[in-house]
């Protein structure tokens, strides 16, 4: 296999608002911190233990927008996208590194009446910049039933 992956799917909870940066020629970029949980029981002590990864969320333009409008902090969401390595230089003039995922699709996962989401609104950055429409403008095409059986082959 020639090719490779750079996938990441993560479902946890904001852990703060959305922090958006606008640029002057009308792009925007949303930054949020995301919480996901690992629990296991101690075999030795019996004890229940959760370890929580944070994650560097970026959403870039349409897709930020709709996260800054519908997530709030502590909300569930679940993010696909791609791992993305930054470097820079900090005032000492060290080099410094930082490990984002750059969120290419998104669902809102807490229900409305606990948010100001609509539930399960879902985007993709792509899918929303080419169809001009948010995910909750979008409509559901269900696939029509099937009348006359007889021509089925089983």
């Amino acid at each position: 296999m020639s090719g490779t992956l750079n996938k990441v799917m993560l479902i946890g909870h904001t852990g703060d608002e959305v922090k958006m940066h606008y640029f002057d020629g009308g792009g925007s970029i949303g930054r949020f911190p995301l919480a996901t949980n690992e629990t296991y029981t101690n075999r030795t002590t019996g004890e229940r233990v959760t370890n929580t990864e944070w994650h560097n969320i970026v959403v870039r333009n349409k897709g930020a927008e709709i996260c800054e409008k519908y997530l709030k902090k502590g909300d569930k969401v679940y993010v696909e996208g791609r791992l993305k390595t930054r470097k820079w230089q900090d005032d000492k003039g060290q080099d410094r590194y930082s490990t984002e995922i750059q969120c290419t699709d998104f669902t809102f996962l807490t229900p409305k009446n606990e948010s100001g989401a609509p539930s399960g609104t879902s985007g993709s950055s792509q899918q929303n910049q080419q169809a001009g429409q948010t995910p909750a403008q979008q409509q559901h095409v269900q696939q029509p039933d099937i009348e006359d059986n007889d021509d089925l082959p089983f």
